[in-house]
């Protein structure tokens, strides 16, 4: 047995899915290693002793910062752990509200730190970026410009990769699947994708407004399909939104198993995302790495959050230094490649018009489609997850790890 041991720590769904990825890459490297942390099913499925979880109960904002105290118990719990059996590394996935105070307990210990999945500081808080600083030995980012970011802040930090290709098929296959979706509208009745999120507090504020513009685009094209894909987290109450909203009809309901296209107005499935996406020719997509997964499938969009406007005008806006905030539009250099409503308040209205518009003209679709194309070309290399776990062994080990990342995998930054 090797006896080397990791513990990882991730907040919410996509945290946990990313971290799966990674041990099994871990495991590839040493089928022996020991992994533990707190986390959630997907950890679990992949091998690992999830001594917490932590997922079901993810919230973002202020709703979020309730589970500070939460935090605080877990570090102890944790922090006793290490006392009686200190692990070789302690990898941070995502959420830095979560994971820094977890950064600075391990590095106190005297255990490396890597944090995968960096925090987005050149978004917001970055007064942050002196406990990546003081907490964290090596960061591993996922988009291109993260790394000049974090370098020159003085923190080690290499781009290896945008996990979400490791998961998707190749790009050849994704043109493939989308080809054969059969008939695209107009000559076929408009199908619209609803992604409200992953978390109980963005479908809570995201899905009633999206219904409400569905409603307006089904006025529209009375033919208008949509498909709303689910994860395990959401999936009850986005089935109990969708169903006790009045006038709503034809609403199916998919758990498992296979399923041919839509057959009812609203048509609900666990873990359909790359069953469903595909199918669309629009998507009203929450903002977050969402996006991008949309984007993949090549699937015109429109990007929201839902936020009260008291407390974006109190808070978020002071702290958001981005001029844009979906994803897509970040990294196509801050441009309004999609439509984005963000913060997202008031009447509905103005989502519906942009999005009835964009079914009413099919050129304009086909241009997003185009543009998201050449956007997703320059990520769309898989390998990020092992370049992860090739840092993570060479902090292990001691071992000099700048030359063993796959350049394969990896977009040249210059």
């Amino acid at each position: 047995m090797s006896g080397r041991r990791v513990f990882i720590t991730v907040a919410d769904v996509s945290g946990d899915q990313h971290a799966a990825e990674l041990v099994r890459a871990l495991r590839s490297l040493d089928p022996q290693i020991v992994v533990e942390g707190i986390g959630g099913p997907r950890m679990a499925e992949a091998g690992v002793n999830v001594v917490y979880e932590s997922v079901g109960a993810a919230a973002m904002g202020l709703r979020g910062a309730t589970r500070a105290f939460e935090v605080l118990r877990l570090i102890r719990q944790t922090r006793r752990r290490y006392e009686s059996q200190r692990p070789d590394l302690h990898v941070c996935i995502d959420s830095s509200a979560m994971n820094l105070p977890f950064a600075k307990m391990a590095k106190s210990m005297g255990v490396p730190v890597l944090y995968y999945i960096s925090p987005q500081l050149w978004a917001s808080r970055e007064g942050r970026i002196r406990k990546m600083r003081a907490h964290v030995d090596r960061v591993a980012c996922i988009l291109p410009f993260e790394e000049e970011y974090y370098r020159k802040q003085g923190v080690n930090a290499t781009f290896v990769g945008h996990p979400l290709f490791d998961a998707l098929p190749s790009a050849e296959e994704r043109a493939r699947i989308r080809g054969s979706a059969g008939p695209r509208f107009p000559d076929a009745p408009a199908v619209i994708g609803i992604v409200p999120g992953s978390r109980r507090a963005e479908v809570r504020s995201n899905l009633g407004p999206l219904i409400d513009v569905a409603r307006q685009i089904r006025a529209k094209f009375q033919r208008a399909k949509f498909l709303v894909p689910t994860t395990t987290e959401v999936h009850e109450l986005v089935v109990k939104q969708l169903t006790q909203t009045p006038g709503i009809e034809g609403v199916l309901i998919h758990h498992t198993g296979a399923m041919p296209d839509a057959r009812g107005r609203f048509t609900v499935k666990l873990g359909a995302f790359d069953e469903f996406i595909p199918k669309c020719d629009l998507c009203l997509c929450k903002s977050g790495t969402s996006t991008l997964h949309v984007a993949a499938w090549g699937v015109p969009m429109i990007v929201v959050y839902r936020v009260n406007p008291v407390i974006w005008h109190s808070f978020f806006r002071w702290v958001v230094k981005t001029r844009k905030i979906a994803l897509v539009n970040i990294l196509a250099g801050n441009t309004d490649l999609v439509p984005e409503f963000i913060p997202w308040y008031g009447p509905n209205d103005a989502v519906a018009s942009v999005a009835i518009d964009l079914l009413e003209h099919p050129d304009k679709l086909a241009e997003q489609q185009r543009k998201l194309h050449e956007l997703v070309s320059t990520l769309d290399k898989p390998g990020a997850s092992m370049n992860a776990a090739r840092i993570a062994m060479g902090m292990i080990n001691r071992t000099a790890i700048d030359n063993v990342l796959d350049p394969a995998a990896i977009t040249p930054l210059r």
